[in-house]
């Protein structure tokens, strides 16, 4: 008897945890609204997660109080969301036979067209290597490279663009710190404290730091909130204590840390502060004068810029007395044959031609994102995440990880969640393959967040400005087909 070829069947072929076992075996499942003849039987991936999580989830989704209240106003048809997205290209496609709903913003944003043109631009019309040449193409895209950083320093308020290092990403940007700033400052049985939600790139630059230097990491755990308890890291801190390492918004937990107490707390005891702003940078106002950090790293393919460019901001003093992190040109003064001498920041940390394309994309982007308004953007975001998480909340079988929003809890514009008895990577590929929602999957980075939260894995939807209440009612939707079509095979 021929197999009965649908999509459904193909999207079967596909979901990474479906195995063919004794292929012999011809079994038949209602699916949807069509019933489908399979030749083989169906091996689901086991999700690791506990009996206490499962509970929590259960009550979760029917608690009243986790229930936030949303302003449906401001997700209408004039919405930010609506106006914004003819500027992104992207967005307007079919994706498997669907209308993309994209929703993977805290892995990476998509482009507005100006920044796509400006980086067309720089290629078209003045493409030459920078601070190396008299001519005016090398004069021109020096300027606009320059202009990109003092674009940067405003956009964050750092007090000069000298204070602003340009980076392949955050992910260097930690590590030029980590080696840099740390390699130099630490010494045995100090201490580096960070949270247990910080994302991999905050965390291994650190051990091996540590490893080198003797130094001993501690980490602050959950509040019952799941958040990370800054009570808890307000009692670690000590004359031991050199080094803060925090998040300002976890890209899995959705949650929020008080960057300026935090500060407040570490100097007090005379410890440095470093913030991976990620997560915040792209969706609302970050002033790090009013922060009072140290350093603080963002990324440009998370705030709708391109990828290949991240930033770095130090506090001159602190920078000033770092040895530098590469050698190579542009990073030098002079150099002789038995030693050199070297640049004075940020050219310090600067070796080599830098990504000068994606540099002034990023200063496109800071222009487009200065256009609409970065608390416009927030108050926006707020309303949408709430939508989300009411949303997704009414979802049976459905845990969201973090804090519930309240009047007093603002969530960022993201999700983490898991779907009882079914894999988080087989949601994901269903969602994609069926209906052109795109989400992310696995441990995002923060695989001892997971742990301590008791899964190896979770799916995430995540936001961005241009994203809007339709896409997230196109989610629901999806995401309801979805269960019900693992639920059949129960």
């Amino acid at each position: 008897m021929p197999m009965v070829s649908t999509a459904i069947e193909t999207a079967f072929l596909k979901i990474p945890s479906l195995g063919l076992v004794n292929p012999s075996c011809t079994t038949s499942k209602l699916v949807g609204r069509s019933s489908v003849s399979l030749r083989f039987r169906l091996q689901f991936r086991p999700l690791a997660i506990s009996s206490a999580s499962a509970a929590e989830a259960a009550s979760a989704s029917s608690s009243p109080s986790s229930v936030v209240e949303y302003d449906n106003s401001k997700l209408g048809p004039g919405s930010l969301g609506h106006l914004t997205r003819p500027d992104f290209p992207i967005l307007h496609q079919e994706v498997n036979g669907s209308k993309l709903v994209y929703l993977d913003n805290a892995a990476t944003s998509q482009k507005p067209t100006p920044v796509l043109k400006a980086i067309q631009n720089y290629y078209e019309s003045y493409n030459s290597n920078v601070h190396r040449g008299i001519h005016y193409l090398s004069a021109k895209a020096t300027d606009e490279y320059e202009l990109a950083r003092q674009k940067v320093a405003n956009f964050i308020n750092a007090s000069d663009s000298a204070e602003i290092v340009f980076t392949r990403n955050a992910t260097e940007a930690v590590n030029l710190v980590a080696y840099s700033w740390g390699l130099t400052n630490l010494r045995p049985e100090d201490e580096i404290v960070l949270t247990i939600a910080e994302h991999h790139s905050n965390i291994v630059p650190w051990q091996l730091v540590a490893q080198k230097t003797g130094a001993n990491l501690r980490f602050v755990e959950l509040n019952e909130d799941e958040v990370p308890d800054v009570r808890k890291l307000k009692e670690m801190l000590c004359k031991k204590t050199k080094l803060v390492v925090v998040h300002h918004i976890s890209n899995t937990l959705a949650s929020v840390l008080p960057i300026d107490e935090i500060v407040s707390w570490a100097h007090d005891v005379g410890a440095k502060v470093l913030v991976d702003a990620c997560q915040s940078v792209p969706h609302m106002v970050v002033d790090v004068k009013k922060l009072g950090t140290d350093f603080l790293v963002a990324s440009s393919h998370k705030m709708c810029g391109p990828t290949g460019i991240g930033f770095l901001y130090g506090k001159s003093e602190l920078l000033n007395a770092m040895p530098p992190f590469l050698g190579g040109g542009e990073m030098i003064s002079d150099v002789f044959l038995d030693h050199s001498t070297y640049a004075e920041p940020p050219s310090r940390f600067e070796a080599g031609t830098p990504a000068i394309a994606e540099a002034i994309g990023l200063g496109a982007t800071i222009d487009y994102l200065s256009g609409i308004g970065m608390e416009r953007i927030h108050d926006y975001e707020v309303e949408l995440a709430n939508y989300l998480y009411n949303s997704l909340l009414s979802v049976p079988n459905v845990r969201i990880y973090g804090p519930a929003p309240s009047q007093a809890v603002k969530r960022a514009a993201l999700c983490s969640f898991n779907v009882e008895d079914v894999h988080p990577t087989d949601i994901a590929t269903f969602l994609d393959q069926q209906h052109g929602v795109a989400i992310r999957s696995g441990h995002h980075c923060a695989q001892p967040l997971h742990r301590y939260l008791g899964i190896n894995a979770s799916a995430r939807a995540s936001l961005h400005f241009y994203n809007t209440k339709e896409d997230v009612d196109d989610f629901i939707r999806a995401l309801t087909d979805t269960i019900s079509f693992f639920s059949s095979f129960k």
